[in-house]
């Protein structure tokens, strides 16, 4: 069993090592003419723009270079799982030749390919070829142990430089392949590492600061985000209170008043307007205690996020399981933000699912609090525009959380968030 195991993984990692070959060669042969190609259209078209035919030429050739960095970025991530970002900024709209171009090559993104093009077409040239290098080259020592050196040996004076070994017979011919076996133990295991050197030089130059552009944009969305959302939670206390509890307390007053004119004129109707002003105020009451709850619910205050959904759960139809694995409290903003995602996923598992169970698990590892809401209804849940599990990842979004959806049709429906925090 574990000669077997041994030689599956000399399998794998000799599939690893000659896929990483074949990938460098072809990125080598792919990359020093385009990459010499764009570089003197790029230059060209820059040049020209101050006579307007670079205004024409300019961005249809930006556009080509942004076309091949992208394809680069693509193999990256689906070969080596390097993950290179873009922050294009988009073009102006409705703008004239010169205002597009020059907009075009103030963008940064377009300023870090431009740059990226002499450098793919040198130190990236080499970093793609020697993957192929390595696996590939140590096969003409082999021909050449093998009686290829006959080739090129004709005399006595003859030498064919294998690398640093000259070949002038069978023996050093030998010593050529010893070489090889040499270059190829390395190359087995080191192919796959030198095709990710070349991405990682490509991130280096193509990704610079676009993931901090990135990261800035969206915060400036989940601000916005928040600001409205904020915006329109206060414009919802004020609607409620306004038309419940304010309504309710202006009648009572108004019932008072009438009370103290009738108390000793008529005392049985005097009565039955106190009996009324009661249940206004008890119903006042409550309105403002279901208020409070919206706004920032009691028992998340007092007893945190794991006992307020359980308190959550307890009000549906459906049976609903909670498990809490929380080993302390996160902050107040983060807890208040969970609880109403988790409200919110309830809500649509009990209107639209047809679900008769959910489950609800809260953990918090490795610096994030993670809920799964899960039930067994019909599934066909997607995040869409409009939808409140767009509002749920916005409000998450606000914490650098994110909101995870799977639900085939038929079911089951899963809703994972994550929100990183610490726990006190």
């Amino acid at each position: 069993m574990n000669t077997d195991t041994k030689r599956d993984g000399f399998r794998v990692q000799a599939r690893e090592a000659l896929l990483a070959a074949v990938q460098g060669l072809v990125l080598a042969l792919v990359v020093l003419p385009l990459s010499i190609a764009f570089l003197v259209l790029t230059l060209l078209s820059v040049v020209l723009v101050p006579v307007g035919i670079g205004l024409v030429t300019t961005p249809a050739v930006l556009t080509g270079v942004r076309a091949l960095a992208d394809a680069r970025r693509k193999l990256a991530a689906e070969w080596c799982g390097i993950r290179i970002p873009a922050a294009y900024q988009p073009p102006p709209e409705g703008a004239n030749p010169w205002t597009r171009t020059v907009a075009l090559l103030r963008d940064p993104q377009v300023r870090r390919d431009m740059v990226w093009l002499p450098v793919d077409m040198t130190a990236g040239f080499v970093t793609a070829v020697l993957p192929a290098v390595v696996v590939f080259f140590p096969l003409e020592g082999f021909l050449l142990a093998a009686g290829l050196w006959r080739a090129y040996v004709h005399g006595p004076d003859d030498v064919y430089w294998y690398a640093f070994v000259p070949v002038t017979g069978q023996v050093s011919a030998l010593g050529a392949a010893v070489l090889g076996a040499a270059v190829l133990a390395g190359g087995w295991r080191f192919a796959p590492r030198l095709l990710t050197t070349h991405f990682q030089l490509v991130g280096a130059v193509l990704g610079g600061d676009a993931e901090l552009a990135e990261r800035v944009r969206v915060l400036t969305e989940t601000r916005r985000d928040a600001v409205d959302t904020s915006a329109a939670e206060l414009r919802r206390i004020e609607r409620d209170l306004h038309d419940g509890a304010q309504a309710r307390l202006v009648a009572m007053g108004m019932d008072l008043g009438t009370i103290e004119m009738l108390v000793e004129r008529d005392p049985a109707q005097a009565k039955k307007l106190i009996a009324q002003a009661r249940r206004n105020s008890a119903e006042a009451l409550d309105e403002l205690r279901d208020l409070v709850r919206g706004i920032h619910p009691p028992v998340l205050a007092e007893r945190g996020l794991g006992d307020a959904v359980r308190a959550l759960a307890l009000r549906l139809p459906p049976v609903t399981e909670v498990a809490v694995e929380l080993p302390g409290r996160a902050a107040a903003p983060v807890e208040s933000a969970a609880y109403f995602a988790v409200s919110e996923v309830l809500a649509n598992a009990v209107k639209h699912s047809g679900a008769d169970r959910i489950w609800v698990d809260l953990h918090h590892s490795d610096e994030r609090l993670r809920i799964t809401v899960t039930d067994n209804g019909g599934g066909g849940a997607v995040i869409g525009a409009g939808s409140g599990l767009a509002g749920i990842e916005r409000r998450l979004g606000t914490f650098d959380g994110v909101l995870a959806v799977s639900s085939p049709a038929g079911g089951p429906t899963m809703v994972t968030m994550e929100i990183p925090c610490a726990l006190s």
